[in-house]
């Protein structure tokens, strides 16, 4: 009987003590919190400050929810928005405190599409017009680096940098023959002579029809680097040209003979160069990085505070079914957010940003749907970042007002369906598969074997259906005849500049243009505030926002043959993003890039 008696005392007093533990270590790591939060922890800016652009840092639509994974993680994590960046660069065009901005690219750069840089190029030249000046550093410039920097008054290169200079172009992958060699069989089903995403797993090379797209989509994006980056270097489109045809790769003294580069120097003679421009007594001089000029009050730009909201809602990513990942647009999590936005009667209307090359057909429905019953309460407008495409672009017509820049890539109006079978291989290995079925069809949707001729019918017949689907939804959107809509249509990928020639843009801008757009219609004026979905902020990204921006970018410089093995792993793991469950997809091909 004492046994039991003291046993359970133990026990009691154990988990007693477990409970005083527990409670005190909550309330412990409360008060922390609360400690932590109520410092005010603003940076300052001093008069005669630098705004520092670190090209190193990434700048995506939205900024992604920091997880304890990424926190424990070595890689480094500065993620900043691209909606950040140019109100960032407003403010300071309006703050007396800043003198100018240096954009230095000695760290590394960012990989950025070139509507993005468009995006921020505007902004910068908007804070020229101030009289505040802009000077750019970097040991080698690619050309994307050199589109943003060549707004710069004065374009720094260093002695032994580069500027690369040969034009655009793409090399896609082709899997035909590796898939044919390891048994691997593919059965394509597709609607338009343009729709190329299948392309990889049927051929070996380029179709003529896609050659052409691509072609036309390279000339434009070209065509507009050579005409803005000539403006502001004063140098002819026809100059950079011969430049691209003849030179390919410029050092830094033949750069700066041809007028693209002001200056040749070391970043130490930069930096003194910074020190006059803020007459600094000092070793250094006074900054402050754009990641932490966010924090940043200026009086003159005071915050908006206003019951009434305006949601910018960002779509980035392959569409997919289900929740997805944080890098993908998941249909059911972003219903969810939709709907809830549409029952928040304080929300006047919405913004919603595209940046993704399409993906479920059937996703891409959804999240439509939902767009429209918003529609149907408040003025809806859609905006449209680097590639806003094939189930980018489905979802695009629920907006009834489409803004993208002119190097956007958008269109592909097309579907096709991929069936793959591991027969072949699975027979070499000494597997094989029986059946037993109450009906012809019953394992119409298996990968054990190829389809037959009457099962790739009823695939093609599906197809042809969210096809036709699809032309019927950009008629009624863009107010065009159905026929037109199937000219331009057959999965054609066209340049934001094409695209509003053609109707299925309306207004060349970026995200302000649309938000400002988007506020007059709503006849609020000024009593507004925007808020941005999803949640940009939550608690992880309060504790530990601060250190993560203040780490140094180690870039790390990897050779050509492990960044092509690279691109292979990154362009296969891709394959996990199809999961319509019809198997019908509305997307670019996932190999698709270009620089």
């Amino acid at each position: 009987m004492n046994f039991f008696k003291q046993t359970l005392a133990s026990l009691i007093g154990t988990l007693t003590g477990l409970f005083l533990f527990v409670t005190l270590g909550a309330s412990g790591l409360v008060i922390m919190l609360m400690a932590f939060t109520s410092v005010d922890r603003s940076p300052t800016v001093k008069d005669k400050s630098i705004l520092v652009f670190d090209l190193s840092i990434q700048i995506q639509d939205t900024e992604p929810p920091i997880t304890l994974r990424d926190i424990l993680s070595d890689e480094d994590k500065s993620i900043i928005s691209l909606r950040n960046v140019i109100q960032n660069i407003e403010k300071a065009s309006q703050d007396d405190r800043i003198v100018g901005i240096f954009i230095d690219g000695s760290e590394g750069s960012g990989v950025n599409g070139y509507a993005t840089l468009t995006e921020i190029r505007e902004a910068l030249t908007k804070f020229k017009k101030t009289g505040k000046k802009i000077i750019a550093y970097d040991e080698s410039f690619s050309e994307p680096e050199y589109y943003l920097n060549s707004v710069a008054d004065t374009l720094i290169l260093n002695p032994m940098g580069s500027i690369e200079m040969n034009g655009l172009g793409t090399q896609p992958l082709f899997w035909t023959k590796a898939l044919e060699k390891y048994g691997i069989g593919v059965q394509v089903v597709r609607v338009g002579n343009y729709k190329s995403a299948v392309e990889p797993f049927i051929r070996e090379n380029l179709s003529t029809e896609n050659r052409e797209q691509l072609q036309v989509l390279f000339d434009n994006i070209w065509g507009n680097f050579l005409t803005t980056v000539g403006k502001s270097r004063q140098l002819s489109p026809q100059n950079l040209q011969e430049i691209a045809d003849n030179k390919g790769f410029l050092n830094a003294q033949e750069a700066q003979k041809m007028k693209l580069i002001d200056e040749v120097a070391y970043r130490d003679q930069v930096l003194t160069k910074l020190k006059n421009l803020t007459d600094s007594k000092e070793d250094s001089f006074s900054q402050i990085s754009l990641a932490n000029y966010s924090d940043v009050s200026v009086l003159a730009v005071p915050k908006k505070s206003s019951n009434n909201k305006i949601a910018v809602v960002y779509l980035d990513g392959t569409i997919v079914d289900g929740q997805g990942t944080r890098e993908e647009v998941g249909a059911s999590r972003f219903t969810r957010l939709l709907r809830r936005i549409r029952q928040d009667e304080k929300v006047k209307a919405v913004v919603i940003r595209i940046n993704s090359p399409g993906g479920s057909a059937t996703a891409s429905d959804i999240i439509l749907r939902e767009i429209q019953l918003i529609r149907d309460q408040k003025p809806v407008i859609i905006s449209m970042g680097n590639v806003a495409a094939s189930g980018g672009y489905w979802i695009a017509t629920g907006g009834q007002h489409i803004f993208a820049e002119s190097n956007t890539i958008t269109g592909s109006i097309g579907v096709f369906g991929m069936l793959f079978n591991i027969q072949e291989i699975a027979n070499n290995n000494g597997i094989t598969w029986d059946s037993v079925k109450t009906a012809k069809l019953a394992d119409l949707g298996t990968a054990t074997r190829p389809k037959t001729a009457q099962e790739l019918a009823i695939y093609q017949t599906y197809v042809n259906q969210i096809y036709d689907l699809f032309l019927s939804k950009v008629s009624q959107s863009r107010h065009l005849p159905k026929a037109k809509v199937a000219a331009i249509a057959q999965g054609r990928v066209w340049s934001g500049e094409d695209a509003k020639n053609i109707g299925l843009v309306d207004t060349i801008g970026g995200l302000n243009e649309a938000i400002k757009y988007t506020s007059a219609q709503t006849n609020l004026g000024n009593n507004w505030e925007l808020q941005q979905y999803p949640t940009p902020q939550g608690l992880t990204q309060l504790l530990f926002r601060k250190s993560l921006d203040d780490e140094v970018n180690n870039s790390v410089t990897i050779d050509p043959l492990t960044q092509e093995f690279i691109k292979i792993k990154t362009q296969l793991s891709e394959l996990t993003t199809f999961n319509d469950p019809k198997g019908i997809y509305s997307r670019l091909p996932f190999n698709f890039t270009f620089k």
